[in-house]
């Protein structure tokens, strides 16, 4: 039952961090083609950050995922909760094309989907060695 809980917990963390780098992404799109070489242009686009409620959004997002993330870390072993973190390249493929306006190319579908089967073979392998230390 704990790893179940682990899973949701670290879905909605994963969820978290997806949305905070897309409302990030989202906030930063106009500055792709200036030159921060001047400190008023540094100056301006703290000012836009800070005033921003995708800026705010996006921060909200990482705390999500900073709280819950430390939450699964206080009960659960590393090796087992890391490899989940991946699930942000699963979540993030799925969103930018919605949310962004992103292609995802044929490539890093399969990328993601490798990923995603790396994430579920973790977590079966890490049940099974778990079950052996237990009856040994």
């Amino acid at each position: 039952m704990q790893k179940i809980k682990t899973i949701i917990l670290m879905f909605i963390a994963m969820l978290g961090t997806t949305m905070g780098d897309i409302f990030m992404a989202k906030l930063m799109r106009p500055y792709e083609k200036v030159k921060f070489s001047e400190f008023s242009q540094i100056q301006d686009l703290v000012i836009h950050l800070l005033t921003s409620h995708l800026f705010w959004m996006g921060i909200g997002c990482f705390l999500t995922f900073f709280v819950l993330w430390l939450t699964v870390l206080s009960y659960e072993d590393l090796s087992f909760a890391l490899p989940m973190t991946a699930i942000n390249y699963i979540l993030n493929a799925i969103l930018v094309g919605p949310m962004l306006g992103e292609v995802v190319t044929p490539l890093r579908w399969t990328g993601t989907i490798i990923i995603g089967v790396g994430v579920i073979l973790v977590s079966i392998s890490e049940g099974k060695e778990k079950n052996k230390q237990a009856s040994a």
